[in-house]
């Protein structure tokens, strides 16, 4: 039986370590096997047959077969404070025409009173377990994609203990900000694939709300708070939902967009041995978010059609047979770039932007849990997905849903 910690719960077979060969590589442009890409996502090893091995042996050897997983259920989660523009422009000088033509939002939730990413990112989970039909003490793995946890050391554990999972389940973070959810989602299809995982909660929560400068009206416009999930369920080849991917990271960008520790400054004199007297440490936190929005507005629009472009490669489908397009909903003018570059008319780009903002991690679990809901994205289409953001990270997948 596969469990968190390996394969199998069965004694190992000595002699199966050197039958093993594996079948499939793993790059960091998605999933390819010896011959090249296929579209279909194969995690598995051949256990070859021994000649003249007994057939009890034989029966006693586990064999590793190929597995794949499906999207079964969403939800979504928004804090009950809404913020418009006409409202944002009492407080930076700002207005709603200002706003909306230079990025397409109108509107942002944020969390107020007690309120909190937690209790956010278990409603979420709450509704996507709801959906798929499938109980807290059956989840065996909750990947948390924040950047702004309510806790320093993670946020997963709570949202484990909120939901009340009494099986004690891995929990952990995830950090790569925009770009969260889309590596959450491979990191989901691995532990299954390789892990033995059967039901794997991946959840995009953020409230960068508390990290935005409210009278910088350059970052302040664009931040929301929010929260989504889907469950990723193991399941046959067959029904497999990633069908390719495409990850990166450059941190030399990290100077266009970042939120820098930053360091209190300590007393610099010198103690009687000649030391500086800078311990103990005096308290820090975290700078607002810094952002310069052009050189930002440039690495989406280089960066994301082209990775979108690996992925369709590595599923080995044309640009065509998209039913959706499904990015990190960070401004209007990119989805609009992005969708252009890929020939993928406007009616088939999901945008809730308008009503939520740049929500982070939470941008494309909250957009797919209302398109599924209103009946937009159905069972079998093919959506393509993006994330990109701080990092600077970005990567994107091709899923199908259900």
């Amino acid at each position: 039986m596969a469990n968190a910690s390996g394969f199998f719960t069965t004694p190992s077979v000595p002699s199966l370590r050197r039958k093993v060969q594996p079948s499939l590589a793993i790059f960091g442009s998605g999933f390819r096997s010896p011959e090249g890409f296929s579209r279909r996502v194969v995690f598995c090893s051949s256990v070859e047959k021994q000649a003249g091995a007994s057939s009890s042996t034989e029966s006693r050897a586990p064999r590793l077969v190929s597995k794949g997983c499906k999207l079964v259920g969403c939800g979504s989660a928004v804090p009950s404070l809404k913020i418009s523009n006409d409202e944002l422009s009492k407080i930076v000088d700002t207005n709603d025409e200002w706003i909306s033509v230079r990025t397409g939002i109108r509107n942002r939730r944020v969390i107020s009173g007690k309120e909190s990413l937690t209790l956010l990112a278990a409603e979420a989970a709450k509704k996507a377990l709801e959906m798929a039909q499938v109980d807290a003490d059956d989840v065996d793995l909750i990947l948390m994609c924040t950047s702004t946890p309510d806790d320093l050391f993670g946020g997963a554990p709570q949202v484990q203990k909120a939901l009340g999972c009494k099986k004690n389940p891995l929990s952990y973070d995830i950090t790569a900000a925009c770009s969260g959810f889309v590596l959450g989602l491979v990191s989901a299809a691995c532990h299954i694939r390789g892990g033995g995982f059967k039901n794997v909660l991946v959840i995009g929560a953020d409230a960068l709300s508390r990290f935005v400068d409210w009278s910088d009206r350059g970052t302040c416009i664009l931040f929301g708070d929010a929260a989504g999930a889907v469950l990723v369920q193991a399941s046959d080849i067959e029904e497999d939902f990633l069908l390719g991917f495409d990850v990166h990271s450059d941190g030399d960008g990290s100077r266009h967009l970042n939120a820098t520790f930053k360091g209190n400054e300590t007393d610099s004199e010198l103690g009687s041995n000649g030391s500086v007297l800078d311990f103990p440490p005096r308290r820090s936190s975290y700078s607002c978010v810094q952002m310069n929005g052009k050189e930002v507005f440039r690495f989406a629009c280089r960066c994301v059609p082209q990775s979108i472009e690996n992925s369709l490669a590595n599923a080995g489908i044309p640009a065509s047979s998209i039913d959706w397009l499904l990015l990190h909903q960070a401004n209007q003018r990119i989805l609009d770039a992005v969708s252009s570059r890929l020939d993928i008319p406007s009616e088939q780009v999901i945008s809730n932007l308008a009503n939520y903002g740049n929500t982070s991690a939470a941008s494309i679990p909250l957009a797919l849990d209302e398109s599924v809901r209103s009946g937009k994205v159905k069972p079998g289409h093919t959506i393509a997905a993006a994330g990109f953001g701080a990092g600077l990270t970005w990567g994107s997948a091709i899923l199908r849903w259900g």
